[in-house]
């Protein structure tokens, strides 16, 4: 047992191309249009300035660093900005009509370049790829394609249909056939914070507001989908709710309970007014939500922790968030003490690998030799860290030791 180790898998890492080396995967009709756009491009974010940017795509380099840090697996987020993009794909706005064609192509391009990253390290990485709603039959080739192509497969992000978007909510039934095929296939959605936010401007202030509301936009499709009758019609359909924390949960699903109860109560003013919504529903939101969802709980802290028991052993799993300077790279140990001292590592092996594994089709059998090899020692998780013991050096969330609010 002073030998045992996990075996992890995080289910929250970001990956992408240098943009030009995006161009091999666009279509050729568009490269001429393409070379243009590098030209000018300026990239918007300070982490793909920084030395460190080479951890987007730098496959060798990425699994060093990994294995050195316990990590033998994971599950692949957008981080760099793909052809045709203002920013980041995973907080850009929905392509209008006009540049739809073009940020389509980049959106392909990603998808198509981050396949060939994950079959660099067969069976340890898992690419969520991206698709737009705008054309729905575009999104389901797409979905078909990767789930032909991608072992394991990290499933679709989300599409993000912000407030002022001329696309229909997630709540419309316009979207069954995507939801349809996705229950078909056993494709994962994951909605990772972040994601859905509306245009705040220029302003300087409006970093300020953004990051502000950030968490509530990223919540906000979950009563969508419970409220819309997505996962009455589709009961097998598999979401996971992506680096936004926990603690919000439990006052947010009594918060949607209550107002199910209200809608479906009778003479209530709520019930003839809104009652629509939950005439449709055979269960109290809080049930959809442990059934089909799952959380994606990045760098949990000691706070968060302590609800597990709230959520299921077989849903919540811990991701590093790498190379983000929020996650625990190089500290992940330090991160799984924190979070875990003193758990059943049984418990707790659910949680950093075999939750993940079974979700999106990781082979845990393959993996182990290598956690045995490279993953942290079980008796150093279980161990507690003081406060007074955290890294100094680590910028993670997981060392936040301000206690985090049971709000919504």
């Amino acid at each position: 047992m002073d030998e045992a180790r996990y075996t992890v898998i995080s289910c929250d890492a970001h990956a992408g191309a240098d943009v030009t080396d995006y161009r091999p995967y666009l279509a050729s009709t568009f490269h001429e249009e393409f070379d243009a756009w590098a030209a000018t491009y300026e990239v918007p974010f300070a982490d793909l300035l920084a030395p460190i940017r080479y951890r987007n795509w730098d496959s060798e380099a990425r699994e060093r660093e990994h294995e050195a840090d316990g990590i033998v697996g994971e599950v692949l987020f957008p981080n760099t900005v793909p052809p045709f993009f203002e920013e980041g794909n995973l907080v850009a706005l929905p392509p209008s009509a006009e540049d739809y064609a073009k940020r389509w192509a980049g959106v392909q391009a990603h998808n198509r370049w981050l396949l060939d990253f994950c079959n660099r390290t067969p069976g340890r990485r898992a690419g969520v790829i991206q698709v737009f709603v705008n054309k729905l039959d575009d999104a389901l080739a797409e979905i078909k394609w990767a789930a032909e192509h991608f072992s394991p497969f990290g499933g679709i992000l989300l599409p993000s249909i912000p407030p002022g978007s001329t696309l229909p909510g997630l709540y419309d039934p316009c979207y069954d056939p995507l939801w349809r095929l996705c229950e078909e296939t056993g494709t994962v959605i994951n909605i990772h914070g972040g994601s859905g936010l509306p245009d705040y401007g220029e302003l300087e202030i409006a970093r300020a507001m953004m990051l502000i509301e950030l968490p509530w936009f990223s919540h906000r499709p979950m009563w969508h989908l419970i409220f819309g009758g997505v996962l009455e019609r589709f009961p097998n359909l598999k979401f996971t709710l992506t680096e936004q924390g926990v603690s919000w949960l439990p006052r947010g699903l009594e918060t949607l309970d209550w107002f199910y109860g209200r809608m479906a109560g009778g003479a209530a003013a709520e019930a003839l007014f809104f009652g629509a919504a939950a005439a449709g529903m055979t269960m109290k939101p809080s049930e959809y939500f442990h059934r089909n969802f799952y959380l994606g709980a990045s760098f949990l802290r000691s706070s968060e922790s302590a609800l597990r028991g709230e959520f299921g052993a077989d849903k919540l799993m811990w991701g590093d968030d790498y190379p983000h300077s929020e996650g625990t790279w190089p500290f992940s140990t330090n991160a799984l003490q924190v979070a875990f001292a003193g758990v059943d590592p049984v418990e707790v092996q659910r949680f950093v690998g075999t939750n993940v594994a079974d979700l999106y089709g990781f082979d845990m059998a393959k993996l182990k030799p290598l956690g045995d090899q490279f993953g942290p020692l079980v008796n150093e998780v279980m161990a507690p860290l003081s406060p007074a013991d955290y890294p100094a050096a680590s910028t993670s969330n997981a060392f936040d030791t301000t206690q985090v609010l049971r709000s919504w």
